[in-house]
């Protein structure tokens, strides 16, 4: 009988509410006469005792109310509301309308009299007819959202606590109330004074009541409402919500919604600094400003994670130029696109299409606009692509650094800040290889400037480990296949990795290139390592999924062992050499390490140049093997041309 009444209801208002907008206005006004009419009918009970027939003294009194109240309801726009998504709104305009009324009523009835009518009726007629011309609004709105065909077709509703009842979690949940996908249970604070009281309805809940809230409540997300917060007690709130098997969702920075760059209500997934708890030093802006402002700045791979990250840094310290030097047009045209959004300044920003291993190309661009500064990013860094393809790492990743520097020392470009890897380190892949060998290049070219007793370029190698959401990065990948369902890959159990944001990377890199003196080595601190599965792990638990493995079959994601990829390590590492040495900034160290003379580089690279036109990966190998020492391949040539071949 219940579910009919239900039913009943629910079409009774979905009729209504597609009739045209003069329909429903009329229905509005025939209820708050009917009312008037009604409060009329109570006043007089609640002042004689006695119900008085509206065709009897009662009559004069309900006319003088619809005489009254209709005008002001017209002209106060009461009509003009739209009841699904009236709040307070229209509760403060019903308040004011009733006001106004209830003064001219009672005017009229308490102070001038009429004839027939008790006095005392102008006082309580127009607080009944208040109260029910405010409730049955209430009460449409209510059921218009509940019984709303969306609503109820809609099986994702999402029942959310709100994490932080300051100002922004006050926003979001006023922000939120006419959601149809996510209602708001309540909010979540460490502040233990403000268990149990309440905000706008919504009562607030200390973390410990969150097991029962998740069980009693079908709590199934959470909104970090704390944008202002510090990293170290945002990192502290997520490790301590990854212990609930519960989705967590963040609002945008503050930066962000000041900027308009975003909405409160544009949820996020977690940073990847609340997924670590990496705490960031802010750039010192010196070192930053150094060898950017007023100048003219090149950057190779300027499409790519890393080069489009120095990029977006090299534009807020106000370069002359920026030279945009990138392969892939669309990775061109996408970083082009956003610098010119971003260039408040109006310094000339050039995107240039060349490859560094087009040494004619490079030249002619380094000729033309003379850049003070060289960050070059450009490099094949995904290691089993390079594994299957080692020609063409050896020549965009070696024969290209190894040119440009050239031509960098040739041109009397005064900086150049080349990106490495830990991966240079001790490597078992040939991306490591020619990188670290690319490193000896530049450390050769500074030793051959001191030889000549002639400065030009101060030639710096800056090393780090893994960035977090570049292209290859494990933090996107997961977040796909979680979204998809999983499972999760994973190469081996025990993986572990080195991590830093590339914002901070990118800020590192510019701040190490300005400390140079030559030849200089910086590793960059990358804090402790991570262990890949334990990153995995928690990124599920926090899409509020759980684990599925022997000891849990329920479960919703698998984290698959997939086997290490040619080339891959379990363990990177950052030093060749021991100790390194401190600099002025406490991320940033300086290292002694080990490298060819010139003359005898010169000669090696030229023979590598030979035997890669011929294809000739064996002797190329062998011949890496011995000019970078730790080289220690870890599989067969896999080389798609050459085992093909």
């Amino acid at each position: 009988m219940l579910i009919r009444k239900v039913t009943v209801i629910q079409i009774l208002l979905n009729t209504i509410s597609k009739q045209p907008r003069a329909f429903k206005t009329f229905i509005a006004c025939f209820i708050d006469i009917a009312f008037c009419a009604f409060s009329v009918w109570i006043s007089y009970y609640l002042r004689l005792g006695d119900f008085v027939a509206l065709t009897d003294r009662g009559l004069n009194t309900f006319l003088f109310s619809i005489i009254i109240s209709l005008p002001i309801f017209i002209f106060f726009g009461i009509y003009k509301a739209i009841f699904r998504y009236s709040g307070l709104y229209t509760i403060f305009l019903v308040s004011k309308v009733i006001s106004i009324y209830g003064l001219i009523y009672a005017s009229i009835i308490l102070v001038l009299g009429v004839n027939g009518i008790p006095r005392t009726i102008g006082l309580i007629q127009p607080l009944v007819f208040g109260i029910f011309i405010g409730s049955w609004r209430i009460l449409t709105r209510f059921l218009l959202l509940k019984f709303d065909d969306k609503s109820i077709r809609n099986n994702n509703i999402s029942n959310v606590l709100v994490y932080g009842a300051g100002k922004a979690g006050r926003q979001l949940v006023r922000a939120l109330q006419e959601s149809r996908e996510i209602l708001i249970k309540g909010f979540l604070d460490d502040d233990l004074n403000k268990r149990g009281c309440f905000i706008d309805g919504k009562k607030i809940y200390s973390l410990k009541d969150l097991n029962s809230l998740i069980r009693e409540g079908g709590i199934n997300l959470i909104l970090l409402a704390m944008p202002s917060i510090s990293i170290i007690r945002r990192s502290k709130i997520v490790k301590n919500l990854s212990n609930y098997r519960i989705a967590v969702r963040t609002i945008p920075s503050i930066s962000d919604l000041a900027k308009g760059k975003s909405l409160i209500t544009d949820f996020l997934e977690l940073n990847v600094d609340d997924l670590l708890g990496r705490i960031q030093v802010e750039p010192n802006g010196k070192l930053m400003k150094k060898n950017i402002l007023g100048k003219t700045i090149m950057v190779t791979g300027a499409g790519g994670s890393i080069g489009s990250e120095l990029c977006r840094q090299i534009v807020r310290y106000e370069p002359t130029k920026i030279l945009l030097v990138e392969l892939s047009e669309y990775a061109l045209y996408l970083i082009h696109s956003e610098l010119d959004h971003i260039n408040k300044k109006n310094f000339e920003v050039v995107p240039l299409i060349a490859s560094v291993q087009d040494k004619r190309r490079i030249k002619e661009i380094i000729s033309i606009w003379n850049p003070a500064t060289i960050f070059h990013a450009a490099a094949y860094k995904h290691v089993p692509i390079v594994e299957h393809n080692l020609v063409e790492g050896l020549k965009n990743n070696l024969f290209g650094t190894f040119d440009i520097a050239k031509l960098a020392l040739e041109n009397g470009v005064p900086n150049f800040v080349f990106i490495s890897t830990d991966k240079a380190v001790r490597p078992t892949n040939f991306m490591g290889a020619t990188k670290r060998l690319a490193e000896i290049s530049l450390q050769a070219f500074n030793d051959k400037q001191i030889l000549e007793k002639n400065f030009k370029t101060k030639f710096s190698i800056v090393r780090f480990g893994n960035v977090l959401d570049s292209s290859g990065s494990v933090i996107p990948k997961f977040r796909d296949q979680i979204r998809n369902g999983g499972p999760v890959t994973l190469t081996h159990n025990d993986i572990t990795r080195y991590f830093m944001t590339i914002t901070e990377a990118a800020q590192l890199v510019i701040q190490s290139g300005a400390m140079s003196e030559g030849g200089d080595v910086f590793v960059l601190d990358m804090g402790e390592p991570i262990k890949i599965y334990d990153l995995a792990k928690r990124m599920i638990e926090l899409s509020g999924k759980s684990i599925k493995n022997s000891r849990n079959m329920q479960g919703n994601i698998e984290i698959k062992i997939t086997g290490l990829r040619p080339g891959e390590k379990l363990y990177e590492e950052l030093l060749l050499s021991e100790s390194p040495i401190k600099t002025n900034h406490p991320k940033i160290f300086r290292l002694n390490e080990p490298f060819i003379k010139f003359e005898d580089l010169n000669k090696e690279i030229d023979d590598l140049k030979k035997l890669a036109k011929y294809n000739n990966l064996e002797i190329i190998v062998e011949k890496l093997k011995i000019l970078v020492n730790e080289y220690s391949p870890n599989s067969n040539i896999i080389d798609h041309t050459y085992t093909k071949g």
